[in-house]
C-alpha cells in the first residue's frame, strides 16, 4: 500500500474515532442536562404517572440491593479496620488509627464503592435493558417521541439510582463508624467522647463540604451517564446493543475526576 495513501486512511480511521467520542460525550453531557432540568422541575412531581413511576424505580434501586451491600459493606469495613487498627498498635501509632481510617473507608472508599455497586446492580443493567426496548420499538414503529422517553423512561431510572448512591453510601458510613468504635472501644461506652472528638477533628467543614458534593456527583454519575447513552442512536440511526465494558469504562472516567479533584481539594 502506499505509505501516503496508508498515511491518510489512518488519520481518517483516527478523526472518524473523535468525532464518534466527542458525539457520544456530548449527547451524555446533553442528556444529562435536560435529565437535570427535570428533576428540577416541580411540576413534574404533580403528574400521577410520573410520580408512581419515580416510587416504583426508587423501590427497585434500592431495597434489592441493600442486604448485601449492607453485608459487603461490613465485612470490607471489619477487614480493613482490623489491619489498620492493628499496624497503627504494632507502629505505636494508635492515636492515629482513627484519623486513619475515617479518611480512608468514610470519605474516600465508601462513596466509591457505593457508586460502582449501584451502578453494576442497577444503572448499567437498566441501561441496556431499555436500549433492547427502544430498539424492539423502533423496529415496531412505536418509538415515543424523546421528550416523553425523558419524563417517563429516562428520568425515573435516573433519580432512583441516584437515591440508591446516597443511601447506600449514609448506611454504609454508620455502618463503618459503628464498627470502628466497637472494635477500638469494645462495648464500653466510656469512650465515645475520645471517638466522637477525633471523627469530629476529620469533618472539618471544608471537608465535610467535598465529601458531600463528591458523593453528590457521583449519584449524579450513576444516575446519567449509563442512561443518557441508552438513548443515543448509532450510526445506522439504530438502538444496537454496546458493550458493557466500553459503557462501564465511559462511567469510570467520570467517577475517577470527581475523585480525583476531592482528593486535590482534600489533600493540596
Amino acid at each position: 500500500m502506499n505509505p501516503v495513501n496508508a498515511t491518510h486512511s489512518l488519520m481518517g480511521h483516527w478523526g472518524r474515532k473523535a468525532r464518534a467520542t466527542w458525539r457520544a460525550w456530548w449527547h451524555v453531557i446533553h442528556m444529562g442536562a435536560q435529565i437535570v432540568v427535570l428533576a428540577l422541575t416541580p411540576s413534574i412531581y404533580t403528574r400521577t404517572a410520573h410520580r408512581g413511576a419515580v416510587f416504583a424505580h426508587l423501590y427497585t434501586a434500592t431495597a434489592p440491593l441493600l442486604t448485601w451491600f449492607l453485608v459487603l459493606s461490613a465485612l470490607v469495613s471489619l477487614v480493613l479496620i482490623r489491619i489498620v487498627v492493628a499496624t497503627a498498635y504494632s507502629y505505636g501509632l494508635s492515636q492515629y488509627a482513627l484519623e486513619v481510617l475515617v479518611r480512608t473507608l468514610v470519605l474516600e472508599l465508601i462513596p466509591l464503592y457505593s457508586a460502582m455497586f449501584v451502578a453494576a446492580r442497577y444503572a448499567m443493567p437498566s441501561a441496556q435493558a431499555l436500549r433492547g426496548r427502544f430498539a424492539r420499538a423502533q423496529r415496531e414503529g412505536s418509538l415515543a417521541p424523546l421528550e416523553s422517553l425523558l419524563a417517563l423512561v429516562l428520568l425515573p431510572r435516573a433519580l432512583a439510582a441516584m437515591f440508591s448512591v446516597l443511601l447506600l453510601a449514609a448506611l454504609a458510613c454508620v455502618v463503618c463508624l459503628v464498627l470502628t468504635y466497637l472494635t477500638v472501644y469494645g462495648f464500653s461506652p466510656w469512650g465515645l467522647p475520645a471517638y466522637t472528638r477525633s471523627v469530629g477533628q476529620v469533618f472539618s467543614p471544608t471537608v465535610t463540604l467535598i465529601f458531600s458534593l463528591k458523593t453528590l456527583f457521583f449519584a449524579l454519575a450513576v444516575g446519567v451517564v449509563p442512561l443518557a447513552a441508552s438513548a443515543q442512536s448509532d450510526d445506522h440511526g439504530g438502538f444496537s446493543r454496546r458493550s458493557d465494558m466500553s459503557e462501564f469504562a465511559r462511567l469510570f472516567s467520570v467517577v475517577l475526576l470527581i475523585e480525583v479533584t476531592s482528593l486535590i481539594g482534600n489533600y493540596y
